[in-house]
């Protein structure tokens, strides 16, 4: 089958921002309670010159060596709150060698103490400074949250909105195959004789006659509730028989994301203060003929998979379970994922300083920069007003095994 013929042809003349994508295991960006506004990053932002600089920074090359008294704060910070994330994150990172040493010393320590942690990092761990391609050292944090949202494993007149599971006609391309020059971008779509074409859009898969029926492993009982659960990426569902579901991230069709938050304040029917998930929500109870329409504006369609239960979280990109408040998304090309980080930035709602040893073990399709994080808050509702208030400034340093082979110009002890 000739697919990479009528492939290039698509990358040739469709529109880069609205079929390039990197794989995201949360969100294109997290939304809840005012403040701020909402407005979803897409996954792909133009211009692609910017993103093209980026993409010539060889991966962690603008981690700048520090040392670890540089970590104000660090000492306030009750460690061993992030010490069950960290051999969370071991139990995927030893399969690495560059971590191997580190997460079989963790192993051995049973129930550290803050001291015995702290000990266990600066002897085995050099601190690096991120930075930005310009040089500076603060960026953007945010936050995110895992819905919770209530369901059936059958349909019925309560639970109408299926999660649907990952196509088998979905097919993903890694464009470096192709170009190396477009390293971490893909394109995703469907065989059709011998070519290529975009996969089904949201307006195509929502009808009484979808084309994924059959793929459905879930019902809830709110439309919009799912909407939002698409852009968190993942979520709980409370059964009807009592039971507790996690589902996580699957894939995604390839449409580019397109906020209806910011689709409402175009056409007048909301203000930018009012354009947050609770808006949105009472916007679409007091609208529902409207609603469809809406939706369908933003063709982007998350697959859902059924997760593991008894699971402590949600999986993260690591593909570790990510705990509340001690793990943050970052971009994967300039922090290795999975590293501990020490996050200085401030709490939403105050200026109370948040300064906390944190573990990278998740990315997300909006959350792209040297200094750019976003922070896990947790399950359900409080979590998500938290998570949708955060928009910070903040800083950020890595720790990573001594030894760890950076880039030239970043190599150094850091000691």
């Amino acid at each position: 089958m000739n697919i990479r013929f009528s492939f290039v042809l698509l990358v040739l003349f469709l529109n880069a921002c609205s079929f390039w994508q990197t794989q995201p295991s949360t969100p294109a960006e997290t939304v809840s309670a005012p403040p701020p506004p909402l407005v979803a990053a897409p996954v792909c932002k133009c211009p692609e010159a910017a993103k093209a600089e980026a993409l010539k920074i060889p991966d962690y090359g603008l981690l700048k060596p520090a040392q670890w008294s540089d970590l104000d704060g660090i000492a306030k910070d009750d460690v061993t709150k992030a010490w069950p994330a960290w051999v969370l994150g071991c139990s995927a990172l030893k399969a690495k060698p560059a971590w191997q040493a580190v997460c079989n010393e963790a192993d051995q320590l049973k129930n550290p103490s803050k001291s015995k942690i702290t000990e266990y990092f600066k002897k085995n761990f050099s601190v690096y400074r991120a930075t930005n391609v310009d040089g500076t050292e603060s960026g953007l944090i945010t936050g995110y949250y895992e819905p919770v949202i209530k369901g059936s494993r059958s349909k019925n007149d309560q639970y109408r909105f299926p999660l649907y599971a990952r196509p088998d006609d979905l097919i993903t391309v890694e464009l470096a195959s192709l170009f190396p020059e477009l390293a971490n971008k893909r394109v995703r779509g469907r065989v059709v004789g011998t070519k290529l074409i975009p996969y089904y859009n949201r307006g195509e898969i929502e009808t009484d006659n979808s084309p994924l029926q059959g793929r459905e492993f879930v019902w809830v009982d709110d439309q919009i509730d799912l909407f939002f659960l698409q852009i968190q990426g993942s979520g709980m569902v409370h059964l009807d028989n009592g039971e507790k579901m996690h589902v996580g991230y699957a894939d995604q069709n390839g449409q580019s994301y397109q906020s209806i938050g910011r689709l409402l304040i175009e056409k007048g029917e909301l203000t930018a203060d009012k354009a947050s998930m609770q808006g949105i929500k009472d916007w679409a109870k007091k609208n529902p003929t409207k609603l469809r329409e809406l939706l369908n504006a933003n063709p982007s369609y998350v697959f859902f998979r059924e997760l593991p239960a008894g699971l402590p979280g949600p999986l993260g990109a690591l593909g570790a379970p990510i705990l509340a408040e001690r793990v943050v998304a970052v971009d994967p090309k300039f922090v290795p994922l999975g590293a501990p980080i020490f996050l200085s930035t401030n709490l939403p709602f105050t200026n109370k300083p948040l300064q906390r040893l944190m573990m990278a073990q998740d990315t997300g399709g909006a959350i792209k920069g040297g200094v750019r994080a976003d922070f896990f808050w947790g399950a359900g509702n409080e979590a998500g007003k938290q998570a949708g208030a955060m928009k910070q400034s903040g800083k950020i340093w890595v720790l990573l095994p001594k030894g760890f082979q950076l880039p030239k110009p970043a190599l150094n002890n850091g000691q």
